[in-house]
């Protein structure tokens, strides 16, 4: 191993060490990551700028300053108050309700969108039923991702896993080809939500009296409604989402060009736009992408992939799946969705054609792991959002993400053999 891939290797153990600890903040400790790498010429210059200009970045900071708007004029307040009346009018049904609206359109249009809607509304109905928030945030998150691996446009990840398995030979996915994959791991993974995972979540901290968020509709700030701008304020998300959903342009592009609008067109105050962006959030996953790009650049990621490559090739095809999911599901975790499908799929498909099998069950294990990144809260964008809403730590992740990960990645290698098998 070179210095650089040592030197990388050794500032992630940190990293993960001091999120385990919990000494200090989240956003802190992947900037003091991303700064070791940056003094010992690790990463240059350029690519920490690539990370904070990453399109993830972009994203997440452009739908912030959409969900700020809808805030803002009041709409957001009024869902709130329909979804209260709900609550009390079909109790906990209500609850289970809006997780079922937000799972099907997830697996239709992107899922990052749909949670930073609902994320409020769900947190306000909780508290309304004197459930924690913190017990339902993380349930909904994943909710959304394992209903975004249902489908091929649910997830930006199978569209890009799809295009880099037809530029190796593969044919192309059908919108519904990985949906029976994907439907088994959801089952599993609510039933594990459901019975299990739910209780493993924090209910209530010290730091709860003294710091616990308002309801919006309690805030102090403005907030009577202003049907104009509230029409335009939704009628530019449900724009940005539209466009998005049917491929017109990458949801980056999208929700920053809807943001900028609602600017110009006075929804918004620059100073309102500002105050929705949640640095602290975006900061995290700025840190954290250096790491995924030094992990990168310096070779370590292609190393690990193409040595497991020979060496599985000698094992039965479910054991060497079984790696290539563990593999992908863990530099899914520490790297972007689409620097691991754009990594991992070559290889996978290299690996089936290796063993004399169709390579379609290891691109399908492929696409499975770079969305079920349960573990981290940078792990996958919804869970971000909601790590910053719910006020989390991160090792609450880990406490009811890691399991899930365990399951889904057993369950996956039952459903896939099953649905693709490797004969053909």
């Amino acid at each position: 191993m070179t210095f650089d891939q040592i030197t990388t290797l050794a500032v992630l153990a940190g990293v993960f060490v001091a999120f385990v600890l919990d000494k200090a903040r989240a956003d802190l400790v992947a900037l003091s990551g991303a700064a070791v790498l940056l003094a010992l010429g690790v990463v240059a210059p350029s690519d920490v700028q690539r990370a904070f200009a990453s399109p993830a970045i972009i994203a997440l900071a452009s739908l912030f300053v959409l969900n700020r708007a809808l805030e803002r004029t009041g709409i957001l307040r009024l869902v709130i108050i329909g979804a209260a009346r709900q609550v009390r009018r079909f109790g906990v049904a209500a609850l289970g309700g809006v997780f079922a609206m937000v799972g099907g359109a997830s697996a239709f249009m992107n899922n990052t969108p749909v949670v930073l809607l609902a994320a409020p509304v769900v947190r306000d109905m909780a508290r309304r039923l004197k459930i924690h928030p913190r017990r339902v945030l993380i349930p909904l998150s994943y909710l959304a991702i394992m209903a975004g691996a249902c489908t091929l446009i649910g997830t930006s990840t199978n569209l890009l896993v799809d295009d880099m398995a037809a530029a190796s030979g593969l044919r192309r996915f059908g919108i519904f080809e990985m949906a029976p994959v994907g439907l088994s791991l959801a089952v599993a993974g609510v039933l594990y939500l459901g019975l299990v995972g739910w209780r493993l979540l924090p209910a209530e901290r010290a730091d709860d009296l003294i710091a616990e968020p308002k309801d919006l509709h309690q805030r102090p700030e403005r907030s009577k409604l202003r049907p104009w701008a509230a029409a335009l304020a939704v009628g530019m998300f449900i724009l940005v989402v539209t466009l998005a959903a049917f491929g017109v342009g990458h949801i980056a592009a999208l929700a920053f060009a809807g943001a900028i609008a609602l600017v110009l067109l006075r929804v918004l105050s620059l100073d309102e736009a500002y105050g929705g962006l949640q640095p602290d959030i975006l900061l995290l996953i700025a840190g954290m992408l250096v790491l995924g790009i030094a992990i990168e650049t310096t070779g370590l990621a292609e190393s690990v992939m193409r040595n497991l490559t020979v060496w599985l090739t000698p094992f039965h095809p479910l054991v060497a799946l079984a790696v290539l999911y563990l593999v992908t599901l863990i530099l899914t975790e520490i790297m972007s969705n689409a620097g691991v499908a754009v990594l991992v799929t070559p290889l996978a498909v290299a690996l089936g054609q290796a063993l004399f099998v169709d390579p379609r069950p290891f691109v399908v294990a492929v696409m499975m792991a770079a969305s079920a990144a349960f573990a981290t809260p940078v792990g996958y964008q919804t869970n971000t959002i909601v790590y910053g809403l719910g006020r989390y730590r991160y090792m609450d992740f880990v406490k009811v993400g890691l399991p899930l990960n365990l399951l889904t990645w057993l369950v996956g290698l039952w459903a896939i053999p099953h649905f693709f098998p490797f004969a053909g």
